[in-house]
């Protein structure tokens, strides 16, 4: 409509406004506040466009996450891509990781070995926790360290193992040629004493939705803020600095950053009676 078509149908006669309620009501109005309407339906068309296509990504891509979320689900590599960060780390702790990968994207198993180590490897699944809690009832009393080899997996199941082996007063290991990705950093930080060799490979990236969780964006928007603080409270009551899980929060799903040795004694999550703490001296 032209400007004068505009005024004439806000400003018209008497009898032409009786004649269209809808253009008597907008008459109550100056133009610059139809025009602060306009912009404000425009801005709610935006949001609800930009709520959908977070909602087609968060499916398509799953990097919103529920409660729920695995890292390591089989859809996902065994080892990701190592995130581009420049020059920071020329090589890649891939290179390193020794085990059989048709072991690490199977379910994690338990394996008790001699001098108290119980040996966990494969990926975490809902349910592991349930697994390792019986695997320790049974014969945790011959445990003392806990050899940790995997790609990760459901968050809760990490941090509820994780607190198990605090409470037992274990140590946590990954070895040389060993892979600890995802989830499982968070696992590892449950040992009292924590230790890991020069060529351990320790990793972290963003956790995400599984499939067949809510795509709600919002529900999923704040289920991410409460499982970041989730993790972040569990951090430091490992006694781990929380900045560490920021290398998690801007690494895509399909990525990993993997944390050098001195960032890994810097942050905590390798203590200083470890074989990295010795390497360095």
């Amino acid at each position: 409509m032209s400007e004068f078509g505009l005024e004439h149908g806000l400003r018209g006669s008497a009898g032409e406004h009786k004649q269209n309620p809808i253009l008597r009501y907008l008459g109550r109005f100056d133009e610059g506040e139809l025009m602060r309407w306009a912009f404000r339906g425009l801005l709610i068309g935006a949001i609800a466009v930009l709520a959908l296509d977070l909602r087609d990504l968060s499916a398509s891509n799953g990097f919103l996450p529920t409660l729920s979320s695995l890292p390591g689900q089989t859809e996902a590599p065994v080892l990701p891509p190592v995130r581009d960060t420049g020059s920071r780390q020329a090589d890649d702790p891939r290179r390193n990781v020794t085990t059989d990968q048709a072991l690490l994207d199977g379910d994690m198993r338990f394996t008790l070995g001699s001098g108290g180590e119980l040996t966990l490897t494969g990926r975490i699944i809902q349910g592991s926790a349930e697994a390792f809690a019986r695997e320790v009832a049974e014969r945790g009393e011959y445990v003392r360290t806990v050899v940790i080899d995997s790609p990760g997996g459901s968050l809760d199941d990490a941090m509820t193992m994780a607190r198990l082996i605090r409470e037992k007063g274990f140590t946590t290991e990954i070895r040389d040629g060993g892979l600890c990705a995802s989830s499982c950093p968070l696992l590892f930080a449950g040992g009292v004493t924590r230790e890991a060799g020069p060529k351990a490979a320790i990793g972290l990236h963003q956790f995400y939705a599984a499939a067949g969780s809510s795509d709600d964006a919002a529900a999923a928007l704040s289920s991410a803020q409460a499982t970041t603080a989730k993790i972040s409270r569990f951090l430091d009551e490992m006694g781990v600095d929380t900045m560490l899980w920021l290398h998690a929060l801007d690494t895509p799903p399909r990525a990993l950053y993997y944390l050098t040795a001195q960032e890994q004694a810097d942050y905590g999550l390798v203590t200083a009676k470890g074989p990295v703490a010795q390497a360095k001296r």
